[in-house]
């Protein structure tokens, strides 16, 4: 049968999103890169856990570089790859609807 893993381009970009921390993280990583104290401040809401796991996640497909410098202490700066940046330009739309739809959509409740 073989055939495609995904239904369309969409499932497959959600597939890599896996979630909304992922878009938060992209969001703020998308400003500048950011070391994982920064980040943690930049995401509001997630957990120490959850941003490590996330982290390695989106290292692991391609979205996230992360550079970890010899010093004491040390220090490790995240920042997109050329595929995580398309990505977050592919998401602007729809970070742009969602502004534009905000009222409505927190009126429709969690």
């Amino acid at each position: 049968m073989g055939g495609r893993k995904y239904i369309c381009g969409l499932d497959a970009a959600i597939t890599v999103m896996g979630g909304k921390w992922k878009g938060l993280i992209l969001f703020a990583l998308g400003q500048q890169p950011l070391r994982f104290g920064a980040l943690r401040r930049a995401v509001p809401g997630i957990s120490e856990r959850i941003l490590i796991l996330q982290l390695k996640e989106m290292v692991a497909s391609g979205l996230v570089h992360r550079e970890a410098h010899e010093e004491v202490p040390p220090r490790v700066v995240y920042s997109l790859t050329p595929f995580g940046r398309s990505l977050n330009t592919a998401l602007a739309p729809l970070g742009a609807w969602g502004e534009e739809h905000l009222d409505h959509i927190e009126r429709l409740g969690p």
